[in-house]
């Protein structure tokens, strides 16, 4: 045979493996780098689903709360990561393989490393402010990585790194996005989240603002266009969550979509999509990357739904829009030293996903003692009709559309390549109160924006404009002021969690991409005692988010009513449904185990930022 024969005999072993592997692994938590969350598998399809049965549960012993974890598959081993340490499981049987013990963990998971000809396979997460590299086989750290299989970046990670050839690309709290070696853990591009003087976009931070501010740092998740190495990178809100006065300009890049050489960190492009944010409307689903076919046309896009639940499609490789965007006029702040931005960009299409605007006739009134506590909460409070982006203001409450929640979070899309959707889940919730000044020196700290901590239920009362957490950035002195909620948290029955706007309140829709037109949406969950009353398809929130398969299926199990279900990706019609200990505030995966069955797994943990009951649970499910 010749050396040609040969070379093309070996280029399609590996297309063969590629394909293979792609069928039956998640080896990302997109399946693939470019966060398509989308499985070619189709055993598990829309004739049988609805006889799927639970094949195993595995326990973690750990029920803090926030198990956002996605199930990574390879070779029919499952790699996770809990509150408590990392894990390696039998994807067929859910047996425990390995455990490495460890604190404060990267929240949504960990990443997989292939290596290469001499380096085994590696699995990357963070522990505190420690990158960890840890033997795939063994669970072991890798002792050749860094100081004994550890990297300080001086920074905590929400989210799992981006995997990129030899290279981990980390996001985390610090204003920053880094590039590691993954063998030995040095350090080879740093890209900065705040434009650097020398950067034409450093005049977007004016009064010298760039040197205080703290903020802009990616707590939701990367990806990869591995074949043009490019990385797409969803930034955060600069400063505080909801005061602007101490960063007078856009911010740059501050709650923007930026793409940068994967192999550099230089920069490519960006796009920033809320300017001078006060709404806490950071950047945190993944880009997901997908062509669009118009005729004969393909142009390669990039996805990117925010909090407002608007959803952006940019061209990949060059950053222009897909579908025109327009800058509107929105309302200003009367703050005293606050500089909004006269304007807000809007895609033309497809229209929000989810509301951002209410009006007092639009107040709910599913049951009468809703009816009656939304309009008394308005009354009481002068509350007044609101549209997109209105602005907080000093001493006088508002409500807005949609909350720090969202919209849209860090969840983000799934693209159905059979059928050419997009599809994602928004909550319909808003949120209310004022700004009040206070002594700069009382203020706590400055915290993370993670999924809205200000309003997570903690007291937002006592609570300074960005409340202290997890991942607490102590750059820059804290604005002079605070939002205050006077009750009641969210714009909605505490106790209940109706939302004081109509229904539904959650919701799942599809995009088509070759129109950009919605192709169907349908309510999202239910509460039972409702649906008991008549009162159906109300949909409920929801935080984390859904996959979809070639079988035509879309997975989903973020609601708090913790059903975890199956839908029709041709229409949006639920198939199944399993009621859980408690929500799946995650996104899926599935797979193919050794034993030729088809897997859904999802971590079932609860808690987070919309209280819900706890558990430990990661469960999948086949077919009998």
């Amino acid at each position: 045979m010749s050396a040609r024969r040969i070379a093309i005999t070996m280029i399609t072993v590996l297309a063969l493996d590629i394909v293979v592997r792609a069928q039956s692994d998640w080896m990302y938590f997109g399946q693939d780098q470019g966060g398509t969350k989308y499985s070619t598998l189709a055993q598990i399809n829309t004739n049988n689903v609805a006889s799927l049965r639970r094949a195993w549960t595995f326990h973690t012993g750990d029920s803090a709360g926030f198990f956002e974890s996605t199930p990574i598959v390879v070779d029919s081993v499952v790699y996770f990561g809990a509150q408590n340490g990392f894990y390696a499981l039998d994807a067929v049987t859910g047996q425990q393989i390995w455990k490495f013990e460890a604190r404060q963990t990267t929240r949504r998971g960990v990443s997989y490393w292939p290596g290469d000809a001499r380096t085994p396979p590696r699995i990357f997460a963070s522990t505190g402010t420690k990158l960890a590299a840890l033997d795939a086989r063994s669970g072991k750290p890798v002792d050749a990585f860094g100081e004994h299989g550890f990297v300080e970046m001086q920074a905590s990670m929400a989210s799992p790194p981006a995997v990129y050839r030899n290279l981990i690309i980390t996001p985390g709290s610090a204003p920053v996005v880094r590039a590691w070696d993954a063998k030995t853990g040095s350090l080879v591009w740093t890209f900065h989240l705040v434009a650097q003087p020398g950067d034409p976009a450093h005049a977007s931070w004016e009064s010298e603002a760039w040197k205080t501010t703290g903020g802009t740092n990616v707590w939701g998740l990367l990806t990869v266009d591995a074949q043009r190495g490019i990385l797409y990178i969803p930034n955060s809100i600069a400063g505080n969550d909801y005061v602007g006065v101490e960063r007078p300009g856009n911010n740059l890049y501050g709650t923007s979509l930026v793409a940068v050489d994967a192999n550099t960190g230089k920069l490519k492009w960006y796009q920033q999509l809320v300017r001078h944010d006060i709404w806490d409307y950071d950047l945190a689903a993944a880009p997901t990357l997908y062509p669009v076919k118009r005729g004969n046309r393909v142009t390669y896009g990039v996805a990117q739904i925010n909090k407002m639940g608007l959803l952006f499609t940019f061209d990949r490789l060059t950053g222009r829009p897909l579908t025109d965007i327009e800058d509107r006029p929105v309302p200003q702040s009367t703050v005293p030293g606050e500089k909004t931005s006269p304007t807000q960009p809007f895609p033309f299409k497809p229209p929000p996903l989810a509301r951002n605007s209410i009006t007092r006739a639009e107040l709910a009134a599913v049951t009468p003692e809703l009816k009656a506590y939304c309009e008394g909460l308005w009354d009481k409070y002068g509350l007044q009709d609101s549209g997109p982006y209105t602005p907080w203001q000093l001493g006088k409450d508002i409500v807005l559309f949609p909350g720090a929640i969202g919209g849209g979070n860090w969840q983000g899309v799934t693209f159905n390549e059979k059928r050419g959707l997009l599809i994602t889940n928004v909550t319909n919730a808003g949120q209310w109160g004022h700004l009040e000044k206070v002594d700069p020196n009382t203020l706590r700290g400055r915290g993370a924006r993670d999924g809205g901590a200000g309003e997570a239920g903690r007291g937002e009362g006592a609570q300074p404009a960005r409340g202290a957490g997890p991942e607490a950035d102590s750059a820059g002195p804290p604005a002079a002021y605070r939002k205050v909620t006077p009750e009641g948290g969210r714009f909605w029955q505490a106790e209940t969690k109706y939302s004081c706007a109509q229904p539904p309140w959650g919701e799942l829709i599809a995009v088509n991409t070759a129109t950009a037109d919605i192709a169907w949406r349908v309510p999202l969950g239910k509460f039972d005692e409702l649906e008991a009353k008549g009162i159906p398809r109300t949909g409920v929130p929801s935080l984390g988010g859904a996959i979809s398969t070639a079988g035509d299926l879309v997975f989903i199990g973020a609601t708090i009513d913790g059903y975890f279900r199956a839908f029709d990706a041709r229409n949006g019609r639920e198939l199944w449904a399993e009621k859980l200990a408690a929500p799946a505030h995650s996104i899926p995966s599935t797979y193919m185990g050794r034993d030729g069955k088809q897997y859904v797994a999802v971590a079932a943990g609860g808690g987070g930022y919309l209280n819900s009951p706890r558990s430990d649970e990661l469960i999948a499910w086949s077919l009998p």
